[in-house]
């Protein structure tokens, strides 16, 4: 699933990143308002992480213009403001959750699990499928075929961005920075490795290929012609 974090303060930011991803999410990170607006408005995601206080335009602001264009993606309020008036303003907003800092990481991780969990109404929105493959975020379970498959976090996030991008060449650049939070070092091959180990659980053992390198660009998941 695909959170985005719209924090300014450079540590909290990048702890949230982190943390997230680990548990498996694919995550972007805006640091001051306009730029939180701007992916809130145009990229699909399952939860929004929200300040209020930010530069440019404050997360009042964002949530509003989120709920006036019609968009119900949940949102929590995380911030340093912990009035009963600024609670009671977030939530009669259009905030979903509003926890206040300091937090424990552990408390914010349940949080936004349980409204990943309210939020998946429907089935399309909880399953990713493409050919016989089928990715279950909410179980976090891959099955091929009928067939459960076995992936790590870090497998499991990078496939679920290939069948989130089915049909687009993934460059090793944008695939280094949402799964592994890393800008990318040509010297290095754990996107290749990562690649090969995912392929190999579930392309392997079966007749039509989903991975495909396209060589010179990068990695893409889609049903090929040749297949």
């Amino acid at each position: 699933m695909k959170i985005l974090i719209v924090e300014d303060e450079t540590k909290i930011g990048d702890y949230l990143k982190q943390g997230l991803s680990e548990a498996g999410f694919v995550t972007d990170l805006a640091r001051n308002g306009l730029d939180g607006h701007h992916f809130a408005m145009t990229e699909p995601y399952d939860l929004i992480i929200l300040d209020v206080m930010l530069p440019d335009v404050d997360g009042w602001r964002i949530l509003q213009s989120l709920r006036e264009a019609g968009r119900t993606v949940p949102v929590l309020f995380l911030t340093a403001r912990d009035s009963v008036e600024d609670r009671v303003k977030g939530l009669e907003l259009g905030a979903d959750d509003y926890l206040v800092k300091p937090f424990a990481f552990a408390e914010l991780l349940a949080r936004v699990r349980t409204l990943l969990r309210r939020g998946a109404t429907i089935a399309t929105e909880t399953t990713l499928k493409v050919a016989d493959l089928e990715l279950d975020l909410m179980r976090r379970r891959v099955i091929r075929n009928g067939q459960r498959i076995t992936l790590t976090a870090k497998e499991f996030a990078l496939l679920e961005l290939l069948m989130r991008r089915q049909g687009e060449v993934l460059p090793r650049s944008l695939i280094a920075s949402q799964v592994w939070d890393m800008n990318f070092d040509s010297d290095t091959n754990v996107i290749d490795v990562a690649i090969r180990r995912v392929r190999a659980k579930i392309d392997d053992d079966f007749d039509t290929r989903l991975i495909h390198t396209v060589r010179g660009m990068g990695y893409m998941l889609d049903v090929s012609d040749e297949n």
